[in-house]
């Protein structure tokens, strides 16, 4: 099934249901243009004189109930103890998750808060006036360490996916194609490594996997920063939401020619998003200085995201640039996403020439 199909169930039957699910009566309902390789449906909801929601329908058969219901009562723990998060709102039935089957198939329902503010590309990627733009670096660590610190107190009830569940060698072998022999490899030494380091309380819990500026609103009054979209939160350790922090900032720098001005505008902007991250929660030194291995292992999973869209579409499988530039980085072992490396052009960031699989 694919995003236009549920799109044109939505209309004809799934809309009305939630609607009376969930009390949307008067809601203007609105679909978000969905993106390529997409798992879900989205829509924003909004009624004069009330706060504005985001209805999610997911279709894709690659999560079970559990799944959802870990991920919404996540949400809902978050909320309830000060993460700074789009809180799940609950159906008239009183449950975080509505399912809904038609003509055999079960899509799985959840409405959130919209979070208040804009993202930064809404806004033309300008911080707030009259606010210095540390505050928003500051702030981009704060928001997470909160969240860190909440985890560490989360036990669940519906358990989410540990990162070992679904990056290890035996998926890895069958996504990847053989032709990319070296790539593999490399993949399979990064999570030999990863399996030897320490996974207790203040190193590895619930994390939200995919965190950066296209999943978080900023309130351009206050600054506040909101989160969402914990579709891809699981088990892992705290340090690859660091190593996403750090490419967050990669951004407002990444046209500068000289690489030792790259490497001090990112040495600078972390420093200060870190000094927020450790307001809220510690982190030890020597996880820290593992930060060159969660950012190839962000590469890996960015790697491991474009052969699932590729296979998603059924498609012959083939690099393009950006994909192509992260391989790169993996095969030659270049660190930090080869910001400060040879390989790197300001005028084409973070591409390379395609290649053939």
């Amino acid at each position: 099934m694919t995003c236009n199909e549920v799109v044109k169930i939505g209309d004809a039957y799934l809309l009305p249901l939630v609607t009376e699910l969930y009390g949307l009566e008067g809601y203007e309902i609105q679909l978000i243009p969905p993106h390529e390789g997409g798992r879900n449906v989205v829509y924003t909801c909004e009624i004069e004189g009330s706060n504005s929601k985001i209805l999610r329908i997911s279709f894709l058969p690659d999560r079970s109930r559990e799944d959802f219901l870990a991920e919404v009562e996540y949400i809902r723990y978050l909320f309830e103890h000060g993460g700074s998060v789009s809180d799940v709102v609950i159906s008239r039935k009183g449950k975080l998750l509505e399912e809904i089957t038609h003509n055999n198939h079960t899509f799985f329902v959840c409405l959130f808060e919209k979070a208040k503010g804009k993202m930064l590309v809404e806004n033309n990627y300008r911080y707030r006036e009259g606010a210095p733009i540390t505050e928003y670096y500051y702030n981009c660590g704060k928001v997470l360490g909160k969240l860190h610190q909440i985890s560490k107190e989360y036990t669940p009830v519906h358990r989410r996916y540990s990162f070992f569940d679904k990056f290890n060698a035996e998926y890895i072998d069958k996504l990847i194609p053989d032709s990319l022999s070296l790539l593999k490899e490399k993949m399979l030494g990064l999570l030999d490594t990863l399996k030897d380091l320490d996974r207790n309380q203040e190193t590895f819990g619930m994390i939200h996997f995919d965190y950066n500026d296209g999943n978080y609103s900023i309130d351009f009054d206050t600054g506040q920063i909101t989160v969402y979209d914990f579709d891809n939160s699981c088990y892992c350790w705290y340090m690859f939401d660091l190593a996403s922090l750090w490419r967050n900032g990669v951004g407002w720098i990444q046209f500068e020619p000289d690489a030792g001005k790259r490497k001090k505008f990112m040495d600078d902007y972390f420093k200060t998003a870190l000094e927020g991250y450790r307001s809220e929660t510690k982190i030890e030194d020597s996880m820290l200085e593992k930060l060159p291995l969660f950012m190839q292992v962000t590469t890996m999973e960015n790697i491991v995201d474009a052969f699932e869209v590729i296979q998603s579409t059924g498609e012959e499988p083939q690099c393009d640039k950006d994909l192509s530039y992260l391989i790169k980085c993996l095969e030659d072992d270049i660190p930090y996403k080869g910001f400060f490396h040879e390989i790197y052009s300001c005028e084409e960031p973070f591409e390379y020439e395609e290649r053939n699989i």
